[in-house]
């Protein structure tokens, strides 16, 4: 039995339900890294160039878990998932830098918008690569493309749910693969809900309506990732008491589009928080405790 090993990591946290069901329904078993922890960041800072961002070195970190220990190592490469704009380039040099930093087979598929190559005819291609045939894969992404949006739609609407409470609310803007982290994202979340504060995730969102709604904040950004984002914090600004921008250092498109947006919305309180792996745990608190304070003073509740 073949066994891909996926790294809990930067897309993993986007496509894994995606990912998994495919592979299950080709009869492949697959094991992932497990949750990221100090162990892992240590292990991918000595593989990372120094300034490379805290989200691509706990990657390496969570691929160095694997190796060894699978057949193959999934490793895709998106350079692009709509015409004219981009991914991040740490998703299109992924396969490069792992292949050239570890001994390991490695799996992968490439979808690139600009050149046509879309996400099902790299599934399709990836399966076969794993001696599927390509009928074989087709009905194997189509079924697990489906189990994808049904999850998607039910977490959303259980998001939508907790819009209708009276509770504070914070949305918290992350790419995903920071969002549910459990060294970047986690512990903010974790700490909010202790709080009695009610949490909306930035990438649960009808991803239809990104170009429009991210018109209100920018019409020139193309990178899809921030792209979305932008028009997640136009959607949902009208039904939070606060917006919490979490990025790790030291990344570009984010400082850039994270200025834009501190910029264009001001009819509410932003905080924007940048975690590296020298993170001080006290010093995250303190913003997070002041922040509550100034959301719930506008509400006129007092905390504590």
């Amino acid at each position: 039995m073949i066994t891909v090993g996926i790294p809990n990591a930067l897309l993993y946290h986007q496509y894994h339900t995606l990912w998994i069901n495919f592979f299950k329904e080709l009869g492949i078993d697959t094991i992932d890294s497990g949750k990221s922890n100090s162990q892992i960041l240590e292990n991918g800072c000595k593989y990372a160039q120094d300034e490379a961002c805290l989200s691509l070195k706990l990657y390496l970190g969570h691929v160095h878990e694997l190796v060894g220990k699978v057949d193959y190592i999934l490793v895709p490469r998106i350079v692009s998932r709509k015409k004219h704009e981009k991914s991040c380039t740490n998703f299109y040099l992924l396969y490069d830098l792992v292949q050239n930093t570890f001994k390991t087979k490695i799996l992968n598929y490439n979808i690139d918008a600009e050149k046509n190559i879309t996400e099902m005819d790299a599934f399709i291609k990836m399966g076969k690569e794993l001696n599927r045939t390509p009928n074989e894969c087709k009905k194997a992404y189509l079924k697990a493309k489906e189990m994808e949006s049904v999850e998607l739609d039910n977490k959303i609407r259980k998001q939508l749910f907790n819009l209708k409470t009276s509770d504070p609310k914070v949305l918290v803007v992350a790419h995903s693969y920071n969002l549910y982290d459990e060294l970047i994202g986690v512990p903010i979340t974790n700490f909010l809900k202790k709080n009695n504060i009610k949490v909306l995730y930035s990438d649960l969102y009808d991803h239809l309506k990104t170009d429009y709604d991210c018109s209100e904040i920018s019409n020139s950004i193309y990178w899809t990732d921030n792209k979305e984002l932008m028009a997640s914090i136009n959607h949902y600004k009208k039904y939070v008491d606060g917006i919490i921008l979490v990025t790790t250092f030291p990344c570009g498109p984010d400082s850039l589009a994270n200025e834009m947006i501190m910029k264009k919305v001001r009819d509410i309180p932003i905080v924007a928080i940048t975690i590296d792996e020298l993170n001080n745990e006290s010093g995250l608190i303190t913003r997070l405790e002041s922040f509550i304070d100034i959301i719930l003073m506008r509400r006129g509740i007092t905390n504590g």
